[in-house]
Order: C-alpha cells, then sequence, then structure tokens
C-alpha cells in the first residue's frame, strides 16, 4: 500500500481552513474543488504553502450546464507533489479574479491565452493582449458553440472559385 501520508497533510491542512472538496488521487497528486468566491484566498494560501509554480491554467467548456470549469495545476518543488484546483463560472459572464498577484507572470500568460481561447475575463490581470490570434474578430474559438468549419468557410472560401465551390453543395 502507498504512503500517502504527506498527500493527505497536506489536503487536511486545506480542507481545515476552506469549505472546499477534495481528496488525493495517487501519490503526489491532489485535486481540489474550489468555489469562485474562495479560489484567490486558496491560491495565495497554497503558494504559502509552497506551490510556488503555476504550471497551467485550462479551461473546459460545459456547454449543456453553461459554465466553464477553469483548471489550476499547481506544482510543490518541496513536497514534489502536484495539486489541481477546479472551479466553475457562469459561461455566459465568465468573470473571475485573476491568480496573476499571486504567481506573477507564469498566471498572466496562462490567463492571457484562458481569455483569447475561452472569452475568460481575470480581473486583476492588467495585459489581456492577444497571444495567438492577433487580428481575431471572431467569437472564442475553442468553445463547443464555435463551428469553425462554417466560420473557415464564410472567411476563406467562395461560391465562385472553381476548387472550392464543393464546400457549398
Amino acid at each position: 500500500m502507498e504512503d500517502l501520508k504527506k498527500e493527505n497533510d497536506l489536503l487536511e491542512d486545506i480542507l481545515a481552513r476552506f469549505d472546499v472538496e477534495g481528496q488525493v488521487q495517487r501519490e503526489r497528486r491532489i485535486w481540489v474543488k474550489a468555489s469562485e468566491e474562495n479560489l484567490t484566498s486558496i491560491c495565495k494560501f497554497l503558494k504559502e504553502m509552497g506551490f510556488e509554480h503555476l504550471s497551467a491554467i485550462s479551461v473546459t467548456d460545459w456547454l449543456e450546464e453553461e459554465e466553464l470549469e477553469l483548471t489550476y495545476h499547481l506544482w510543490s518543488y518541496d513536497e514534489r507533489v502536484l495539486l489541481t484546483i477546479k472551479t466553475r463560472i457562469s459561461r455566459e459572464n465568465p468573470v473571475i479574479p485573476s491568480v496573476s498577484p499571486i504567481w506573477d507572470r507564469s498566471a498572466q500568460v496562462h490567463e492571457r491565452e484562458m481569455h483569447e481561447m475561452f472569452g475568460v475575463k481575470f480581473e486583476g490581470n492588467n495585459d489581456m493582449a492577444p497571444l495567438f490570434l492577433e487580428d481575431w474578430n471572431g467569437p472564442p474559438p475553442f468553445r463547443k458553440d464555435f463551428d469553425w468549419r462554417e466560420y473557415v468557410k464564410k472567411e476563406y472560401y467562395s461560391k465562385d472559385n472553381e476548387r472550392e465551390a464543393v464546400y457549398y453543395e
């Protein structure tokens, strides 16, 4: 049986301070589900606990539930543990506090990407300039309701072009 004392102790510290769900997934992996209201407080606490590296932020579009799920992956070099925080926000008004005041530029670049691809607004991030799509005027392209085939057809193909006419049949 794996000794998960370190992971269980870390999770107990989090659960004692915050109203969250959590579990130890396996050795060196902890998962926590938090509300958007306590996300910033939990992140500050975890940074103080040694989770000094924000390795990624990702978004899952739950179209039917009208929510976006943000996933933050935090790494502790001292404990050698990856902690994942998940929180959900409204898809219609996707606004959440930025964690860039906590993890600085590593958070800022991840937030810029999620803003650009999913339309999430990170309050407190002072640089939300396009990262990849500099001339993009369309909707967030990674959302499930974005029809990229229709967009490409409309923007780049012509019925009058013999080679492209097949896309309109």
